[in-house]
């Protein structure tokens, strides 16, 4: 069990700072995620927003070491269903809601945890005035030692932060990420010429193969130039952009 040090509490601090202070919400996210690992050993994490969807749960994940949308099948554990919905404000180990030999054997261990070379997680469920807001998970690799309850201290520091600033994202209006334009997103995420042409295309909704055909470029060479499209702004695919960016400038 780690204690904390005087350099751990600045981190903290800062942290706090930045959750307050980062203009932009997704880069709020982003950063919170990078500079905790400082202070809490995870090699993986995700930080889902509660979606305002009929019938989901979670949304818009902003990912640190992993790329996949677990939205879906983590909505369909029934535990975990119950307490992120319960809008309380929870941390908690895996382990300490459903034993080990039990958590191996579920098929969201056996398709998500197990590729992932994951086994551990730790997680924050985000709420205010009984309104779930968010939820923030961390991971551990196999062999390593499950989180200790000083990392609950660590994220116990941090939740009423993390609940004042979602609660207010969301009171501002916005839901998932506002819409700007392709010259916006071009400045703010630092897209390359090509990576603006394609954006430019792909929102006057031409398909791959009209634009691959007008760039003279191969299906392949397109589909990395979207995914790093993708990448630089956050999200994970077409729809996501089309709520991300505006169709006109």
């Amino acid at each position: 069990m780690r204690k904390m040090e005087t350099n751990d509490w600045i981190i903290l601090n800062n942290i706090i700072y930045k959750i307050h202070t980062t203009e932009c919400f997704n880069d709020m996210r982003y950063e919170l995620l990078d500079q905790l690992k400082m202070v809490l050993d995870f090699d993986s994490a995700d930080f889902y927003m509660a979606s305002t969807e009929e019938g989901r749960l979670l949304c818009n994940p902003v990912t640190y070491n992993c790329d996949m949308d677990l939205s879906e099948m983590y909505e369909d554990l029934d535990y975990s269903r119950g307490i992120v919905a319960s809008g309380k404000m929870l941390i908690y180990r895996e382990t300490d809601i459903i034993s080990d030999e039990a958590r191996v054997q579920t098929d969201y261990y056996k398709k998500v945890y197990k590729p992932n070379n994951w086994h551990y997680a730790l997680q924050i469920v985000i709420a205010r005035h009984k309104k779930f807001l968010g939820a923030i998970t961390f991971y551990r690799t196999i062999g390593k030692e499950d989180f200790h309850y000083d990392d609950i201290f660590v994220l116990d520091m941090l939740k009423d932060h993390l609940a004042y600033r979602l609660e207010q994202f969301y009171k501002s209006g916005e839901t998932g990420i506002s819409k700007i334009t392709v010259t916006e997103a071009v400045a703010k995420y630092d897209l390359t010429r090509r990576e603006h042409t394609i954006l430019k295309q792909l929102m006057s909704g031409k398909d791959n193969t009209d634009i691959c055909e007008e760039l003279v470029i191969t299906p392949n060479t397109l589909k990395k130039h979207i995914l790093n499209i993708y990448r630089k702004l956050g999200i994970k695919n077409r729809v996501q952009l089309f709520k991300m960016v505006k169709e006109f400038e």
